[in-house]
């Protein structure tokens, strides 16, 4: 399957302190990375060894004449602030955030160092920038998706399963910061698909087994998993109950790849490599706020064939068609 990552940037910033943190003579330029994942998660591993080497393709290699401290938080909201404040410490010319959440932690301790994300839906409303154009400030990165997203989410829901008249929306509210604009959205769709909606918060895999089990009491269950480090993370408790309880779900491609039924979105890994080239660009003397913000321009449907024909489903030879990966 071929994706394309988005680009995230500023503009702005009249006075950038930039001679503290673009690349000194005799000095080592420091990188540091934030991820809300657990160090051992396989895809977290991938985004961060995708950013690395991104890095060595434009002449960093870690260890020779660049160094990268990288944390792991783990969705744990003290480990947030005590690995802010270490990267923070080490006074490195740019760091990478992975998630609101990272952004969050860090920039309550800078307002000088860079910092580039990945995996932020709404760095305006979250008033981590200004604007996308002119956004001003230290941060920089790699904007998210918007509301219009979830009616497709429900159309193809729909589509391959047609009996769906319920859905339940799978999230975290304290790891989802945009649940209720997502909630809000679906809630509005979901006349048109001629389904109703139940909002299901969890916290943990325990909450995750009771709501898909409530949701199988009746006929017409489906469900809709809101992106965030949360769902990813739980990707295999999430799927697991999906399929003990014959349930059709859309989600992350990586819920997809682990058993659910289908996904729409973007490549997620592929934004390690587009960050590491505003991280590039920052190291050589860039400001961050001449770096505009840009959003996905590649969405891809994956379709879990292995799982429709569990489900009883029959996928319509239109939509495989269009499907960018179908796993078998």
């Amino acid at each position: 399957m071929k994706r394309r990552a988005f680009f995230a940037g500023l503009a702005g910033a009249a006075a950038w302190p930039l001679a503290g943190h673009a690349q000194q003579p005799g000095r080592v330029p420091r990188v540091g990375v934030l991820m809300p994942f657990p160090e051992d998660d396989q895809i977290a591993r991938e985004g961060v060894t995708a950013f690395a080497q991104a890095l060595g393709r434009l002449g960093w290699v870690d260890g020779r004449n660049i160094q990268i401290d990288y944390r792991f938080a783990a969705n744990d909201p003290a480990l947030f602030k005590t690995y802010a404040s270490e990267l923070v410490g080490l006074s490195p010319n740019a760091i990478l955030a992975s998630t609101p959440r990272s952004v969050d932690a860090l920039r309550q301790k800078t307002h000088a160092i860079p910092i580039v994300f990945v995996l932020v839906q709404d760095p305006v409303g979250l008033g981590m920038v200004q604007s996308l154009s002119r956004p001003g400030g230290n941060i920089t990165g790699f904007s998210g998706v918007g509301t219009p997203i979830v009616g497709k989410w429900l159309q193809l829901l729909k589509d391959i399963a047609p009996g769906v008249t319920r859905v339940a929306v799978i999230f975290n509210p304290d790891t989802q910061p945009y649940a209720k604009f997502f909630n809000s959205a679906i809630e509005d769709a979901a006349p048109s698909f001629r389904v109703t909606i139940a909002l299901a918060p969890v916290h943990d895999d325990d909450a995750i087994e009771n709501d898909f089990a409530v949701q199988a009491r009746e006929p017409g269950g489906g469900v809709i998993c809101l992106p965030d480090s949360f769902t990813f993370s739980h990707r295999v408790a999430i799927t697991a109950a999906a399929a003990r309880h014959a349930l059709p779900l859309i989600g992350l491609p990586d819920l997809v790849r682990a058993g659910g039924l289908m996904s729409y979105w973007y490549d997620t890994v592929e934004l390690y490599p587009q960050a590491a080239s505003y991280i590039d660009r920052i190291l050589r003397g860039a400001n961050p706020a001449d770096l505009p913000v840009q959003q996905p321009t590649k969405y891809s449907l994956i379709i879990n064939l292995k799982t429709a024909k569990a489900l009883g489903l029959t996928v319509p030879p239109g939509m495989l068609d269009l499907a960018d990966e179908v796993i078998e």
